[in-house]
């Protein structure tokens, strides 16, 4: 089973990406082009929910870290949240926890936000 979705949903700030299915080589490039036309609209505040994502190979991971500077650079962030334990096993081992916000719910991780942007300029009009 290689089924894999990405559904998009855009409020003020921040925009939340919920990934489903099984990331790997083959899946990768459509989180890639979403997360590309996230930042071609100026939107460099991203949530990535993986509470249905089943699987995710090193593809996967190289995704969000090839995007995370671009990000960063531009007063954004990638905060991820609801992922199985499995999943966070994956992300634990390779170091991510200490380069990303990784959070239990969606509320948490949009608190997370909020914090990261006090008292700095915020360039995202959206």
């Amino acid at each position: 089973m290689n089924n894999f979705q990405v559904i998009r949903n855009d409020d003020d700030k921040v925009t939340t990406l919920r990934i489903a299915g099984f990331l790997d080589a083959h899946t990768a490039p459509m989180l890639e082009r979403e997360i590309e036309k996230l930042l071609e609209e100026g939107r460099y505040r991203i949530l990535v929910d993986f509470a249905e994502l089943g699987y995710i190979s090193s593809a996967g991971l190289g995704v969000f870290m090839g995007y995370i500077e671009q990000v960063r650079e531009n007063n954004g962030d990638i905060k991820m949240c609801r992922m199985n334990d499995k999943i966070y096993r994956v992300f634990d081992l390779l170091g991510f926890p200490t380069l990303y916000d990784i959070v239990t719910d969606e509320e948490m991780a949009r608190a997370k936000f909020v914090q990261s942007s006090q008292g700095r300029v915020d360039r995202q009009d959206n």
